[in-house]
């Protein structure tokens, strides 16, 4: 099969069908752009002609380039007009019945030799196929959106497609310029089979309540990185779209993270479906913008209802990374530290460790060499929690035992005068039953940092039904002080990021358990096609394997649900001693530090 793919036809011109157009135009392709609604063909052109405007404007191209990309781009209303092509592209409306009748006309209407590629992201390639009478020339071709810019392709194939057309397709996306993944067909895939569940589980903490639609947004972004929150980025793909992804991965996977929250489905049939429509989770300036406005859900600005405690010095409790990454981010905004570890020698250890990072800023022109002294003399390293006596906050961060950490909150009950604040950086065990441990557990309230705490912006605000509002006020108003966004959350498992994190990692582990795709091609897939930092894989050898077992044991303990349960090669890996990045072998193979 040694089709040459020069002519090209899109089947469905609305805003993915177009990115595909507009990129195989400027990549030198005969484009056939078919769609039977006359303005979307006429706004495929306008988009094509402000594309390549721009390009040019920007010296990407030519002003004869553009012309010759726009000559490529002819736009049809009948299905006839593919007639010539040797590969098909259709992106109608995610409905078997609608991609199937296309498929059937297509057979009547194309070479015997021409590829016929789906654009799902949600429905089975293999059932397509079924319908087809070529059903070893149809595969899933699936562009991420904005085509033109996202540089993941997923190659889909089905048990019946052949391997010559694959390669054809596999040729074609890196002539592109696009990094093609080779999948199996499940709903989903790999990128969106990974995304979807944790875009539903964010839609779910939404729904319940557990917390606002700015705080999740933003503890995502802060937390992971990540170039968009869940909610605005189901607002961008549209919430009946993602809705029906869903619906498509539960019927395929029987798994309760997949089936779509019923706020979904209560936004959907009120047309409420995102960006598209003018209102979704947020509201836009229009239909089709990108502009966010005020609603009656947006956060009102003004005074806390609640004025904080005076804080002016700081207790830090610990000797790790955590511990001297937290002092140093209140010794820079100006407060007096107290930094305790187990022994005088682990306090001046640590505090040393500060220094030589103070001492990185200054050589990376982010701080002076005045605001690094002044820093370092603000902390003082002592050996014992004795030194706590006088602190307005008293911030702990040390091994994440509930043994260890409610014993030092009876010592800190104990030495702390009376209104001082006490705080947890615990990551997933129950700040409450810290709390507990002293006699006064309204002053108790978590304050978990993201490490590397000097440069992570987010803080989790964790409120106990114990703690008093102006303990959370307090911590809410130094947050801001040492210019961290803090986000509010109740006291359940996972708080915010790790409870929308690690379902998604633990779920990519379980990819790998099953065959359907390699390390590498998870990795890339979520950097490529969901604008990820880091693969889940690179990004659990860095946390550790350890780590990760942890989080998602508490998890599956507190939420029960089937789902959560840890992958087993997560738990084979941690027993073997695999724990990442720090013992030089997790998922993949580390130099030794």
């Amino acid at each position: 099969m040694d089709t040459p793919l020069s002519t090209i036809a899109v089947v469905g011109l609305g805003t993915m069908g177009t990115g595909i157009a507009e990129v195989l135009a400027r990549a030198g392709h005969e484009v056939i752009g078919i769609d039977i609604d006359d303005a979307a063909a006429r706004h495929a052109v306008a988009a094509l002609e402000a594309a390549t405007a721009r390009a040019v404007r920007r010296g990407r191209i030519t002003e004869g380039e553009r012309n010759d990309a726009l000559a490529r781009f002819r736009t049809f209303h009948d299905l006839r007009a593919a007639a010539e092509a040797e590969l098909v592209i259709e992106v109608v409306p995610e409905s078997y019945e609608i991609k199937q009748q296309v498929f059937r006309d297509l057979d009547a209407i194309v070479s015997p030799t021409a590829i016929l590629a789906t654009g799902t992201n949600a429905l089975s390639v293999t059932r397509l196929a079924a319908e087809s009478l070529r059903p070893e020339r149809v595969l899933g071709l699936h562009f991420f959106n904005p085509a033109p810019a996202m540089k993941l392709v997923e190659v889909v194939s089905s048990v019946l497609t052949a391997p010559p057309a694959v390669a054809a397709v596999t040729e074609l996306a890196r002539s592109l310029g696009k990094e093609p993944v080779a999948v199996g067909d499940r709903p989903g895939f790999v990128a969106d089979g990974l995304l979807f569940g944790y875009l539903n589980q964010a839609a779910a903490m939404y729904e319940a309540n557990y917390a606002s639609r700015e705080d999740i947004d933003a503890a995502m972004r802060l937390g992971c990185g990540l170039p968009m929150g869940p909610l605005a980025l189901l607002d961008l793909i549209g919430i009946d779209t993602a809705r029906t992804v869903l619906e498509a991965m539960y019927c395929a996977s029987h798994d309760r993270l997949h089936a779509p929250a019923p706020v979904l489905r209560q936004l959907s049939e009120a047309g409420l479906t995102g960006r598209k429509s003018g209102r979704g989770f947020y509201t836009y300036a229009e239909p089709g913008s990108q502009t966010m406005v005020p609603d009656a859900l947006a956060p009102r600005g003004g005074s806390p209802a609640v004025d904080g405690r005076t804080v002016r010095s700081v207790g830090v409790a610990g000797s790790g990374t955590m511990a001297s990454g937290i002092a140093e981010v209140f010794a820079k905004a100006g407060y007096d530290v107290v930094l305790v570890a187990r022994s005088q020698e682990k306090a001046d250890a640590a505090k040393g460790r500060i220094a030589t990072s103070l001492e990185r800023s200054v050589s990376k022109g982010r701080l002076t060499a005045g605001a690094r002294d002044e820093a370092l003399a603000r902390i003082a390293a002592a050996g014992s929690p004795d030194a706590f006596a006088d602190v307005d906050l008293a911030v702990e961060a040390v091994a994440e035992d509930l043994v260890v950490k409610q014993q030092l909150f009876r010592t800190l009950d104990k030495v702390c005068k009376p209104g001082a604040v006490l705080a947890t950086t615990t990551s997933s065990l129950p700040v409450v039953a810290i709390a507990r441990a002293t006699s006064r557990p309204q002053d108790v309230v978590g304050m978990h940092f993201f490490n590397p705490a000097p440069a992570m912006k987010l803080v989790e605000v964790v409120r106990t039904v114990l703690t008093a509002d102006d303990v959370h006020a307090t911590v809410r108003e130094v947050c801001v002080k040492v210019r961290k966004h803090p986000v509010d959350c109740g006291d359940r498992a996972g708080f915010i990021v790790n409870a929308l994190l690690f379902p998604y990692l633990n779920n990519a582990i379980k990819m790998v358990e099953e065959h359907y795709a390699s390390l590498d091609d998870i990795d890339a897939a979520m950097k490529l096609g969901g604008g990820y930092p880091m693969g889940p894989f690179e990004l659990l050898d860095v946390v550790g394997l350890d780590v990760s077992l942890a989080i998602e044991k508490v998890l599956h303990s507190e939420f029960r649900d089937p789902g959560l349960a840890p992958a087993p090669l997560l738990e084979h890996l941690v027993a073997a001693g695999c724990l990442g990045r720090k013992t030089g072998r997790g998922f993949r193979e580390h130099a030794r530090r």
